[in-house]
């Protein structure tokens, strides 16, 4: 090889090795500040969450699905759930486990007094750091002001209970003297719980030794589990879940009034007087004459 190519090849290595030093030297000068390889990095992004509801809107006493993903798993350590309501207020703070399968879901009750504000709500969640981290947002209607309640007539009394229901409505309420229950008829829109209290004056469930018994329930004719979830000496309130498409809910006593209500009354009243009246035309006594 002659000694001018060996000079002209020598120069070329030169000048390759001048252009990429710089950059090998800022790539190694960024490995060092930062720890990791900012490339890898980027890519990664394993901080990643999504977050949904089942629906874009609710009403008072409706169940809010929250439901999500993430792109990566620690374990042992939940998802934070907090809902937040148009004027700032923390209504709701939940902690949910994560699935092996990366997802997550829980449901919420939309109502109570955090709640009375109408308008648009946001669902923040929080997977271990704040890099992971989702939002999404919903409508709401507001809730009614704590203790009002609804209170609907039981038909064929002159009393009335009080209730609340979620994902449905109550459409009516009436007495069966001769099944001895409250027949509640309703309207769905999911799965949910109808709470009812039921006054003692109009229908209990007592033992032959005066003290309460369980109520029997059945949901669309079939027996159903539920709560009893306050007794009090005037009255019991009870929790009854129901599936979507229910129609009828019947709670079953041992004595409901108007057992002797107006119309046996009333009966009673005019078999009286026409007792009177045969006896007094025909001198029929009821009591031994002396």
């Amino acid at each position: 090889m002659s000694t001018r190519f060996k000079g002209f090849a020598l120069l070329v290595i030169l000048v390759c090795t001048i252009g990429v030093a710089p950059a090998f030297a800022a790539s190694a000068a960024l490995l060092n500040n930062t720890g990791v390889n900012p490339t890898s990095a980027t890519s990664g992004n394993t901080g990643a969450i999504t977050v949904t509801t089942d629906k874009t809107s609710y009403n008072d006493g409706d169940k809010v699905m929250i439901s999500g993903s993430t792109q990566d798993y620690i374990s042992d350590t939940p998802i934070t759930v907090r809902i937040i309501s148009p004027i700032g207020n923390i209504v709701k703070v939940d902690q949910v486990d994560l699935g092996s399968d990366r997802t997550f879901s829980t449901s919420i009750t939309a109502t109570g007094a955090l709640w009375q504000e109408a308008g648009a709500y946001t669902v923040k969640v929080q997977y271990g750091s704040p890099d992971r981290t989702a939002e999404t947002t919903f409508q709401f209607a507001g809730s009614a002001s704590p203790g009002t309640g609804n209170t609907i007539k039981v038909d064929g009394t002159d009393l009335s209970v009080k209730y609340s229901i979620t994902n449905g409505k109550v459409l009516g309420i009436k007495a069966d003297i001769q099944s001895k229950s409250l027949i509640v008829s309703i309207q769905t829109t999911g799965d949910g719980v109808l709470t009812v209290t039921l006054p003692r004056a109009l229908i209990n469930a007592t033992l032959p030794t005066g003290q309460d018994d369980k109520y029997y329930v059945l949901v669309d004719n079939q027996e159903a589990d539920f709560q009893e979830t306050s007794t009090t000496t005037t009255d019991r309130t009870l929790s009854i879940p129901f599936t979507d498409g229910t129609e009828e809910i019947e709670i079953i006593g041992t004595q409901i009034i108007p057992e002797f209500g107006p119309i046996a009354a009333l009966v009673l009243a005019i078999a009286i007087v026409s007792i009177i009246a045969v006896s007094a035309k025909t001198g029929l006594r009821f009591m031994p004459k002396y």
